[in-house]
């Protein structure tokens, strides 16, 4: 699965990892997450992320 990272502060979302915080389980595909969800550093939101290329 592709990870993705916050424009605003570098966060890099990992699907293998989740957001167990915001209630986002490992293995959740970014393009699963709920709309409402934001960065769990800055507090971007779910549009103000892209494709991380490694």
């Amino acid at each position: 699965m592709q990870k993705y990272v916050c424009s605003l502060c570098g966060y890099i979302y990992d699907p293998e990892i989740g957001d167990e915080d915001s209630g986002i389980a490992p293995g959740t595909a970014f393009k699963d997450i709920p709309d409402n969800w934001v960065c769990p550093v800055c507090a971007a939101q779910k549009n103000d992320f892209e494709l991380y290329e490694e």
